[in-house]
């Protein structure tokens, strides 16, 4: 069984994506998020090895999510991910506890080298 992963992006098409990626690579997709706040929920029943974490999202955004994640389990483990000219934000992200981030569009050796390093 592979590692699993909670993806959290407010666009389909990126989760989409994203999930395409893992898959192939091995990685079990436990659960797709919407935004920040159905990500933290889905954090805490899935409980999975690792979560992306998209930014910029409606009802609560990335960081916020990541710091109630953080707060409820200090050892999560969420990549952040991010579309271009968002450095301000990857900085916040990364001082919130984030263990990485990969940039949009997605460059699948990116992604998964970023994941590798968390979880193997």
């Amino acid at each position: 069984m592979g590692k699993s992963i909670l993806i959290c992006d407010d666009a389909a098409f990126m989760r989409m994506m994203l999930k395409d990626i893992l898959v192939k690579e091995g990685f079990e997709v436990v659960g797709e998020a919407v935004n920040g706040a159905d990500g933290v929920e889905k954090y805490n029943s899935l409980k999975p090895d690792l979560v992306t974490m998209d930014i910029t999202m409606p009802e609560m955004d990335g960081i916020a999510a990541l710091k109630a994640i953080k707060a409820s389990d200090p050892a999560a483990k969420v990549i952040m991910c991010s579309a271009m000219g968002q450095q301000a934000m990857v900085v916040e992200s990364i001082q919130a506890g984030a263990r990485d981030f990969i940039v949009k569009p997605f460059q699948k050796d990116r992604v998964i080298e970023a994941i590798r390093k968390q979880i193997g």
